[in-house]
């Protein structure tokens, strides 16, 4: 990467900007104060016009900051090109070059790279080759002796060392009973042991609770994603996420288990257990929430594929449905899954807009949080809109 580079990326976004801008009017013409609904509806764009998508992150890391210091990963520069009109990253690179810039075609630098890698892997077949020594083994004829002519020295020495072998035989026979008795007291400790433990087992080992959860109103399994806190005396707390329809399976030796259970549709829900009278199996229902079934129907709900009046009359009706459900003075907030930018402030009406206009990225909304007053007003709401590059 060149400082040249960085100065084309700064060009190329604002041929993105300029692009964006022939057909929508954003709440700012600068892409860089560009926030919320703005960005989604260039995520929308920018889908449909060079069938990829940027995630949140990656927007506000590239284009909140000018200059950046660092460029987006390639793939990204020929997505952003080619939404700007061009064939690709390096093609947007040859039509606006700098005065004096020498700008080298790809293919000559794969080549060169190719050219390189060769030379590297030539040399390294032209290193010296270590031989190998031959171990010469010298084998020794047995010299044979004849027993007349042995000195008588020699005769009384392997007398006697036959002598001491005998002695060592029989010393061998008592060792072997003093392992054999050590190896019975060695069996009866584990045995021991063995019962020990199946006796104290409940304070020793895990156990397995199994939790399932049901629609209180239905009767029927959980057909949505469930998202558990584990709380856990002086420590951080254990989060797990359940797939529609599936239990949970938590192992624990602990008295005591508490969960704060969430789901996109259903009220949450504290649960607290004393373990050592509750069963291993247990069923919970979970109340569905009017507010957060309205959201994923909005969600959800595709209007594109119906007339011109029911669509506006459709929306008409969500919106006045969402106006009878929120306080005036409610308080909404965005949270980007950003270093950057953490979070955003909504007002009333542009939360109402941002659910009702039927985009891809309100598929993976989710709510976080969110109040009541004592009259049922929705008074506080934290949502977050999970998105990444391989969404379509």
């Amino acid at each position: 990467m060149t400082d040249l580079d960085l100065l084309h990326f700064e060009q190329l976004k604002k041929d993105v900007q300029a692009q964006y801008l022939k057909e929508y009017t954003p709440s700012h013409d600068d892409i860089s104060k560009w926030k919320g609904i703005d960005i989604i509806y260039f995520q929308e764009d920018l889908r449909k016009k060079a069938k990829g998508n940027i995630s949140e992150k990656t927007f506000y890391t590239y284009f909140k900051n000018s200059p950046v210091t660092k460029l987006p990963r390639i793939d990204m520069l020929t997505l952003l090109s080619i939404y700007a009109g061009y064939a690709s990253w390096y093609e947007f690179k040859k039509q606006h070059l700098f005065a004096g810039e020498m700008l080298q075609d790809e293919q000559d630098l794969n080549e060169d790279d190719r050219r390189e890698l060769e030379k590297t892997v030539s040399s390294a077949l032209n290193l010296p080759k270590t031989e190998n020594s031959q171990v010469k083994t010298e084998i020794k004829t047995p010299e044979i002796f004849d027993l007349q002519n042995k000195p008588i020295e020699n005769q009384f020495i392997e007398q006697k060392t036959v002598a001491e072998n005998s002695n060592k035989n029989k010393t061998e026979k008592p060792s072997k009973k003093s392992y054999q008795r050590t190896a019975w007291i060695a069996a009866t400790s584990v045995f021991v042991i063995l019962l020990g433990l199946l006796g104290f087992k409940d304070e020793i080992f895990d156990k397995t609770y199994t939790y399932c959860f049901t629609d209180a109103d239905r009767n029927q399994k959980v057909q949505s994603t469930i998202e558990i806190k584990v709380l856990k005396e002086n420590e951080s707390p254990l989060f797990f996420r359940i797939k529609p329809g599936e239990c949970f399976y938590y192992q624990t030796k602990d008295k005591n288990i508490k969960m704060q259970i969430s789901s996109t549709m259903y009220e949450n829900l504290e649960v607290n257990r004393n373990l050592e009278n509750a069963p291993e199996e247990e069923t919970i229902e979970l109340k569905p929430d009017d507010y957060k079934m309205a959201v994923y129907y909005f969600s959800t709900k595709d209007v594109k594929g119906v007339n011109a009046v029911e669509q506006f009359n459709l929306v008409r009706q969500k919106r006045k449905q969402l106006e009878n459900l929120i306080s005036n003075e409610a308080v909404i907030t965005q949270v980007y899954d950003s270093d950057i930018y953490g979070l955003e402030s909504l007002d009333k009406q542009d939360y109402i807009t941002l659910v009702t206009t039927p985009t891809t990225s309100l598929k993976n909304l989710n709510v976080i949080e969110m109040k009541r007053d004592k009259k049922g007003k929705i008074i506080s709401i934290k949502f977050k809109i999970s998105t990444n590059e391989n969404n379509q």
